[in-house]
């Protein structure tokens, strides 16, 4: 590659998959079958490895490219008291069949330093983050001035099915930005964030 020839990104976004609740009952176990409360619960597992077939493969197509960098909160870091093993979790398959590590170098609260991070790289990085997290620092992060619409304000907390696609074909061109909505596992949705 000459170095005048453009690096294009494309980011992807998800957030980490199900978790302990009302909406999914049960504990959440580690990856050995130990309860932890700061884990994935079974159908967060079972997402989890959904989400290492669509990327990890090519069942997904143009839609799922398989990321280059995948990125998830660190698992140790605290955050408003409490640290959660779910963005790292749900990213392990999918990284371990890509045969790279996850980059775990920020946790929650660093997202100005992740978006910086990211927005200098270049081919598909997948970021697995807390929902807030995402609709609040880093959409607008990437976003920057630029005015996209369809970007969503807020992440259902019941949604853990959306992907967030920004593509851009060189670090001075516009961002493209859509929602995917791939249906991996019975009950997920086609309709978009807000």
């Amino acid at each position: 590659m000459s170095l005048d020839s453009p690096l294009p990104l494309t980011i992807l976004i998800i957030r980490h998959a199900e978790k302990p609740g009302e909406t999914w009952p049960g504990s959440g176990l580690t990856s050995d079958g130990q309860e932890d409360e700061k884990s994935l619960v079974l159908r967060g597992w079972e997402r989890a490895g959904a989400w290492a077939v669509l990327f990890g493969t090519s069942l997904g197509a143009e839609s799922y490219p398989r990321p280059s960098a995948v990125y998830a909160a660190n698992p140790e870091a605290i955050f408003l008291d409490e640290t959660s093993q779910r963005p790292l979790q749900t990213v392990i398959p999918l990284s371990e069949r890509l045969g790279i590590t996850p980059i775990i170098s920020y946790s929650v609260g660093q997202e100005v330093q992740l978006v910086s991070e990211v927005l200098h790289s270049s081919g598909v990085v997948l970021i697995c983050w807390e929902h807030k997290a995402i609709t609040e620092k880093i959409l607008p992060g990437i976003a920057g001035e630029q005015k996209i619409e369809d970007l969503p304000h807020q992440w259902d907390e019941t949604r853990y099915d959306v992907v967030l696609r920004f593509d851009r074909i060189s670090p001075e061109a516009p961002w493209s930005f859509c929602q995917l909505c791939p249906c991996l596992i019975s009950g997920d949705s086609t309709v978009l964030l807000t």
